[in-house]
């Protein structure tokens, strides 16, 4: 819902920059995709050893990177199946990684509810990629986006509280996860009205 409002403003004044410089410009769409990968994956660890800071720059250029990439993809004409198939399972590895770390800083107590969070997650990328199958794409992106009301914009918010309110990172896990089955369950429904309405039209 955030990246849907903001994202022209993102665009504008941190994707064009780059995509418009000459240099930028021959790297490699997928090079941006694994640089999302390894700066999201590497959460993980910073994490672990307690460094919040650090963990929270990381996470930040991960999702720069994957906002990036496929801007530059379309910016210089590079689109590709293949690319989408990066940039979805790198996005989820990411995603599995900051959920990984955030256990690591009290295993007994957040097992739990972090479980609850990767359960949801499930079930809505799920929600996500079999919508996407059966609905004709008419987004900028090489596949059907529709858009929730949690997308990964949100999502990143959500850990950096986790991160910075320790405190409260169960009342928040539990919080993300009613939040992504409701975006997953809206998103079926939302579907299901469209297929009737088709169904109408015959």
């Amino acid at each position: 819902m955030l990246e849907s409002k903001f994202k022209p403003h993102a665009q504008k004044f941190f994707l064009n920059v780059v995509t418009s410089n000459a240099i930028a410009r021959k790297v490699s769409p997928n090079t941006l995709t694994i640089l999302s990968l390894l700066c999201g994956v590497a959460v993980l660890p910073a994490l672990y050893v307690d460094a919040t800071l650090t963990a929270t720059i990381l996470m930040v250029l991960s999702g720069y990177f994957d906002m990036l990439d496929g801007a530059m993809a379309r910016a210089v004409d590079r689109t590709s199946a293949l690319g989408t198939v990066y940039d979805i399972m790198s996005d989820r590895v990411v995603e599995c990684a900051i959920v990984l770390g955030l256990v690591s800083v009290e295993p007994t107590v957040r097992a739990l509810p972090a479980l609850l969070m990767l359960s949801s997650m499930l079930i809505c990328i799920t929600s996500f990629l079999v919508v996407g199958i059966f609905t004709d794409n008419q987004s900028e992106k090489s596949f059907h986006y529709s858009v929730g009301l949690m997308e990964r914009a949100e999502a990143f918010l959500f850990f950096m509280a986790m991160i910075w309110l320790p405190n409260h990172f169960t009342i928040l896990a539990l919080a993300f996860s009613v939040l992504v089955l409701l975006t997953g369950m809206h998103r079926i429904k939302q579907f299901s009205s469209h297929q009737r309405l088709m169904k109408r039209k015959l």
